[in-house]
């Protein structure tokens, strides 16, 4: 069982930034696409990005040129790094191990991945 833990989170003012980071003790984190997505209340989850076994990444164009996925495969960690956040960003941010090694366009979707995290918190005030 691969469990992943989200960290991270916090408040931060619109134009701020903050870096979320999956740990994934035990697994290889650069065997699989591995992906961020969110869910903000009321509104149903979205896909933020997703990096794939090669390092090939992919991104909502909601936040194209503002945020960065990235991993580590030697401390087995999946980054997101969050600049000019905006107020809509404010949601549950969860990281998600796929059952592929490739991510695909279909990867934002998030129906090819297995196992979440729980979850952490970013709000942006205005």
């Amino acid at each position: 069982q691969v469990q992943l833990a989200e960290s991270g989170g916090g408040s931060v003012q619109a134009g701020g930034s903050l870096r979320l980071s999956c740990a994934a003790p035990g697994y290889t984190v650069s065997s699989n696409c591995m992906g961020w997505f969110r869910r903000a209340p009321g509104k149903e989850r979205e896909g933020v990005a997703t990096i794939d076994s090669h390092g090939t990444t992919n991104y909502a164009d909601s936040v194209k040129g503002r945020f960065t996925i990235s991993k580590d495969n030697a401390k087995n960690t999946l980054y997101l790094l969050m600049n000019s956040l905006k107020p809509e960003d404010t949601a549950a941010y969860y990281c998600a191990l796929s059952r592929y090694s490739g991510c695909w366009d279909r990867g934002l979707t998030g129906t090819d991945f297995s196992y979440w995290g729980q979850g952490t918190q970013v709000t942006v005030s205005s």
